[in-house]
């Protein structure tokens, strides 16, 4: 048998069994095996990835927390992860489920999906379900970023949820930040890139992360597109915050920062103006950048965890 057939055959054996509740034994019989062969098709099935298991267990939510913060920020929806003092992978992990769960509900077959990069952004890419029925396209709304974690990069990204949705996906071949704004608007002028960034940008969804210009937490430091002393200058600029690869400052302005002409994908207000954007970010020093992203009007719903939502609102009350 071939490695072809043998997969299809895993493919029916495993679509008899989890989506047409069909026990083994009738399985066996239908397919004239035994119900031995039925199991071990079945582990093997696992084994390949061909079937996933994702057991959904219910995150607890800041639920009051939520609605204070929609009604503070206008949101159509605020996902709040209950710490409860564990640690910042297990709340961004969190953090990207309720994200995917409620993208999920907002999927519609045939839609075009954009996406940035980042590990907020992986982790809601990682909680989604698999459903390749909805044929649903992602396209990258920046270029690469080329860090060295490529898992978290939009390329992977795009491919990765583009293949659970079973769409197309869309590469932007270009780096996320060029030496100057002419070389920006060359790449601008590719057909290949223009193609992907009117795909981006006539997205019906779009899902970002939030960085911040706080050294410690700083994605674009990590990267290498930024040294401590650039970092600083934006800083002594008033940028607070980036997504999306661009920098704005406490109330969401980016008209200031010259970097943001160097960056190869949409503006942020090409990203506000996409009809559903999801942001998934946590972490204490991300409380101004998360603000200014709220101020600047760029998302309509935010994932994160109820320590730092607190923050924010505090922050918003003081400046």
């Amino acid at each position: 048998m071939s490695l072809e057939s043998r997969e299809d055959l895993l493919v029916r054996v495993a679509t008899l069994y989890y989506e047409h509740d069909m026990n083994q034994e009738q399985i066996a019989r239908l397919l004239d095996k035994t119900r031995s062969n039925i199991s071990r098709m079945l582990k093997e099935a696992r084994e390949r990835g061909i079937v996933e298991i994702r057991i959904r267990k219910r995150i607890p939510q800041a639920t009051v927390l939520e609605r204070e913060f929609r009604k503070a920020f206008g949101l159509h929806a605020a996902l709040i992860v209950q710490s409860n003092g564990r640690g910042y992978d297990e709340m961004l992990a969190e953090a990207g489920t309720l994200a995917a769960q409620h993208l999920e509900e907002k999927f519609r077959p045939g839609d075009t999906l954009a996406i940035s990069w980042g590990t907020g952004v992986s982790s809601a890419v990682n909680a989604i379900s698999p459903n390749s029925a909805l044929q649903i396209d992602v396209a990258q709304m920046i270029g690469s970023v080329g860090t060295v974690d490529s898992g978290i990069d939009g390329p992977e990204l795009a491919r990765q949820l583009a293949t659970k949705l079973g769409g197309a996906f869309y590469y932007l071949h270009a780096p996320l930040i060029v030496d100057s704004s002419t070389t920006r608007n060359a790449f601008l002028e590719q057909s290949t890139i223009r193609d992907t960034i009117t795909r981006a940008r006539r997205a019906k969804i779009a899902i970002v992360g939030i960085g911040t210009t706080e050294s410690a937490a700083s994605s674009f430091l990590r990267a290498g597109h930024l040294t401590e002393a650039q970092l600083a200058d934006l800083r002594r600029q008033g940028a607070v915050g980036e997504s999306s690869g661009c920098y704005f400052d406490a109330f969401g302005r980016t008209e200031q920062f010259g970097i943001n002409d160097r960056v190869v994908g949409l503006s942020l207000k090409e990203v506000g103006n996409i009809p559903y954007v999801l942001a998934v970010s946590c972490g204490l020093l991300k409380k101004r950048s998360i603000l200014g992203t709220l101020r600047g009007g760029y998302i309509h719903a935010l994932a994160t965890d109820d320590a730092t939502a607190a923050a924010v609102l505090e922050e918003s009350r003081q400046v």
